[in-house]
Formats: structure tokens, sequence, C-alpha cells
């Protein structure tokens, strides 16, 4: 799809003074092509295109369509088009669509070109534009900001026939109809039911009796995470959050959750390596550069104390030189093992299945599934070095120094990210670089000590 936009672009891509603007056969011919695929991929193939030429195809589109793409591009691609399109179509686009993922887009603007935006969408919607102020009042990465009030919404005194009757006339205006949200007069939450019990219920049974007394809620200023956890560990579809008093605000569904995992999860893979999502779109090289170093410069640290460990056993290198062939060897593989502990803890931490209150538990995990695989690569990589060198101690060494290290590095990498949570740090920042120049250390220091024992076995 990429080569069929790109061959069209010098046909199609003549100058547009708005979205839909088909101007010729060519451009005509490629926006059909266009309206067969889903927004979503529509929106990656714009990503794999020059921004000059994802605008041009961004203006061919109609609004209904160009508002479904505007929902799934990425944060740089969108303030692209945003600071290249005129407000009042942006706005347009806007009002047609639920005003959380009309937040979102908005929040991506500069703050000068978001106020423009909010105004060229109070010219045209009054309420969508109230409600997406609202929605940008909440901090970033809350519930506040994922929420929506487009849910289904009625009062306990309500008969399954009535309910069923007012889905039918706005489920088209609904985030979701799975859930049925009971309030009082004051729009306090009583109580949840579920769709199929409405639909399974004789028409004149009051919704009072389909309650579940007692939902899971969240307050706006709940953390994203938080909210995919809870979602997630009570398998619903749509969570309520609720203000003072118990006053029902809105809802989270589970798609916008479901976007909030793959972003955490994008920026924890990322941060592991002492790097982040946000900073990568947002900033310029000098930036990003200015943001990493410091972690860097640590790892530096930490990794001159390797440096003088070899310094110190110098001697024993000079004189059994085949050892310095396996120290890369050792120092991979038990990063490799870090790293999956790391990533695993910090996932874990993401998602609640960590928790630093039983901390010692998934520490002693961890070292148990480390020990074992350390056993398996100490002793193949023990037996490689042995039929190298022809010397059996040779390979005791090796094997020694690779299990020690692999179990420093399984404890390191479960330790670290843990401790980073409690000391208020980001634990996916920390993890990889300091969990690797942790193992090198210890790892090297007991490969060299191991060997200067054994010395006059090895020579």
């Amino acid at each position: 799809m990429v080569l069929l936009i790109n061959a069209a672009l010098p046909a199609a891509g003549q100058p547009v003074s708005g979205a839909g603007a088909a101007t010729s056969p060519e451009s005509a011919a490629l926006l059909a092509r266009l309206e067969q695929l889903h927004p979503a991929d529509l929106a990656a193939a714009l990503r794999e295109l020059r921004l000059s030429e994802a605008l041009m195809i961004f203006s061919l589109l109609d609004p209904a369509r160009a508002a479904e793409v505007l929902d799934e591009l990425d944060p740089a691609l969108t303030r692209y088009l945003l600071d290249r399109t005129p407000p009042e179509q942006i706005a347009a686009l806007l009002d047609r669509l639920p005003m959380d993922d009309a937040a979102e887009v908005v929040a991506e603007a500069p703050p000068a070109r978001s106020g423009e935006l909010l105004t060229a969408l109070a010219a045209q919607a009054p309420t969508d534009a109230a409600e997406v102020r609202t929605l940008l009042a909440w901090p970033e990465q809350t519930a506040g900001r994922l929420m929506t009030d487009k849910c289904a919404v009625v009062t306990p005194e309500a008969t399954v026939g009535q309910v069923l009757a007012y889905l039918r006339a706005n489920a088209a205006d609904l985030e979701t109809v799975s859930a049925i949200f009971v309030t009082d007069a004051d729009r306090r939450l009583v109580g949840v039911c579920d769709v199929r019990q409405v639909l399974a219920s004789a028409p004149a049974c009051p919704v009072r009796e389909l309650l579940i007394n007692a939902p899971v809620t969240v307050a706006p200023e709940t953390d994203q995470e938080e909210v995919a956890r809870r979602l997630a560990h009570y398998d619903l579809s749509a969570l309520p959050v609720t203000g003072p008093a118990g006053r029902l605000l809105g809802i989270v569904t589970a798609d916008d959750v479901i976007d909030v995992l793959v972003e955490e999860f994008n920026e924890d893979y990322l941060r592991l390596a002492g790097s982040d999502a946000a900073e990568m779109e947002q900033r310029t090289p000098a930036q990003v550069a200015r943001l990493r170093l410091p972690w860097l410069l640590g790892t530096m640290v930490i990794e001159l104390l390797s440096g003088l460990v070899i310094a110190r056993f110098a001697n024993v290198l000079q004189q059994v030189i085949l050892l310095a062939s396996f120290m890369p060897v050792i120092s991979a593989i038990s990063g490799n093992v870090g790293l999956q502990a790391a990533a695993i803890v910090v996932r874990g931490l993401d998602t609640g299945h960590v928790s630093l209150k039983h901390w010692g538990r998934q520490v002693a995990k961890e070292l148990s599934t480390s020990f074992l695989l350390a056993l398996a690569c100490g002793a193949v990589l023990g037996a490689i070095g042995a039929a190298w060198s022809g010397h059996l101690p040779f390979g005791l060494v090796i094997g020694g120094a690779l299990t020690c290290s692999m179990l420093t590095a399984g404890l390191m990498g479960s330790l670290i990210p843990m401790l980073s949570k409690r000391l208020g740090f980001d634990p996916a920042t920390t993890a990889g670089p300091f969990e690797t120049a942790f193992q090198d250390v210890i790892g090297f220091a007991v490969f060299l000590w191991l060997a200067s024992l054994l010395l006059h076995w090895l020579t």
C-alpha cells in the first residue's frame, strides 16, 4: 500500500484545500483504494511516508475517514498535521470523535495551537468543546483523561423494558452498552448491571433486582496503569470513574486500556535500554542525548570498576591469555539473564503481579531460576573451556565464573527495579544499565579470582 501511495503521489499530490478534496482521476482512484483500508492500517501506511506526503494523503480523505485516521496516528505525525491544517477543519474532525479521543488529539498539540483548536471546536460544537476542556483539566495518564461520559445511565426505578427502549434510542451515541450504570437523582452510582442480565430478564423486572451493588470504581486522579490493572483483575469491559460522594463522572473502556498497556510496554522496553518512549517522539536529538547521558555516565563509572578488577589480575591474564577469550561470553550471557529478570519484574510491578510488600518471594523465584540456568550454561561453557585449553581446571574456572555471574545478574535484575520503585525512581529506566554494570564487576572479579587460585593448574 505504501508503494501504491508513492506511485500515485506525483499525480495526487497537488495542492488541496481541505479534507476530501480529490481533484483528479488519479486522486479519486487512490482515495478509492484507501477507503478499503482499516483506519489503523491507513495510519500505519502514513507513518511510512514523508511528512509532506502524509499531509497530502490526509487532505484527500473525507471528514469521517480523516477523523478515524487522526485518532490512530502517532504523536509526531499528529502534531505535524495539526500545525499545517486549519483549526476549523481539525475541529470538524474532532466533533466526529468520542470526546476522550478528541481530548487526546488536542493534548498532542502545543499549548497555543490547542487553544486555537478548542476555540474552533467551541464555535462548531460548544458542548463538545466544554467536555474536552473538562477532560484536559485532569492530569495526564490518569483515569480522568481516559474517561468518557457517553455511557448507559438509568435509575433504579427503571424496568428492563424501559432500559431496552433507552438503549435502542441512544446506542449510537454511547461508548459501550455492555454495562448499564444505575444512579440516583444526584447521579451517585448505586450499582451496575450487565446487559446480558437485562436481555435475559422479563420486561417488567425492575433494574434494582439486577444490580451489582458494590461495583469496582476508580477516582479520576487514579494512574492509568492502576486503571488497567483493575480492569484486567476484575475482567471488566468498562470501569466507572466516580468523584466526591460517589457521583458518576464517566467510564474508562477496555479499548482505551489496551492502548495504555501497549504504550506502557513500549515505554518500559525502551527505558530498559536507558531511553524513554516520549522523549524519542517529542524532543530534539540534543535533548534526548542530555536526558540519557547521566545513566550512561553512571554505567561507565561502575564499569570502570570492572577495569580496575581486570588490571588487578593483569598478571593472570598475561600468563593464561585464553582467559580473555571467554570474558565477552560470560558478560553477554549473564547480561541477558539480568535483563530478562529485570523485564519480568518491571512488567510485574506495572501489572501488579509483583508486590514490593512480598519482594523476597520474587527475588527467591528469580534466584532459583537463575541458579538452574547458571548450572546448565556453566556446565556447557566449562566443558568447552576444558576441551579448548586441554586443562580440566580451566573449565572449572570458566564454568564457576559463569555460574556466579549469572546468579549475580539474576539477583541484580530482580532487586534493582524494586529498589528503584521503593526510592521513587522509574524502575524501567534504572534496571538495564545498572544491572549490566554490576554483574560485569562481580562476574569478572569472581572469574579472575578463581583463575588466580588455580593458576598453577592452568599453565
